[in-house]
């Protein structure tokens, strides 16, 4: 599905504590028209969220604080948020990262570092899922 298929622009949350993936993310959504929500951490992210109510969630997996498998959980957990897709992101692509982020919550695992191609196929596969 490309970009262009989207049914309607989509509010996507990025959480990552790297300011560059926070960044090369905003653009790279922002240009397809999407709202943009950025989180440095899964605490700042969870207050954004309940807020904001992002249609899709992309979650680094290693930062401070609370990580990513920690926050998807949390998200997950909230009745209003369970059907929100969480993306998983990380530089680690094993089949335990990919295992623990699906026992969490996740939808699926991109692996970082992404392209503008990935990172727009990734979201047109679940916001085609949830528009479903």
């Amino acid at each position: 599905m490309s970009e262009a298929a989207l049914p309607r622009p989509l509010k996507v949350m990025v959480i990552d504590d790297s300011n560059t993936i926070r960044k090369s993310a905003e653009l790279f959504l922002s240009e397809a028209g999407h709202t943009v929500l950025l989180a440095e951490d899964g605490f700042a992210a969870l207050a954004k969220i309940a807020d904001h109510a992002p249609d899709v969630v992309f979650c680094d997996i290693l930062m401070p604080r609370l990580d990513g498998y920690q926050t998807c959980a949390l998200i997950k957990k909230n009745p209003h948020f369970a059907h929100t897709p969480v993306i998983m992101l990380s530089s680690q692509d094993g089949l335990f990262d990919r295992a623990r982020g699906r026992l969490a919550g996740s939808s699926a695992h991109l692996t970082k570092p992404f392209t503008r191609e990935t990172l727009h196929a990734a979201l047109a596969a679940y916001a085609q899922a949830q528009s479903s």
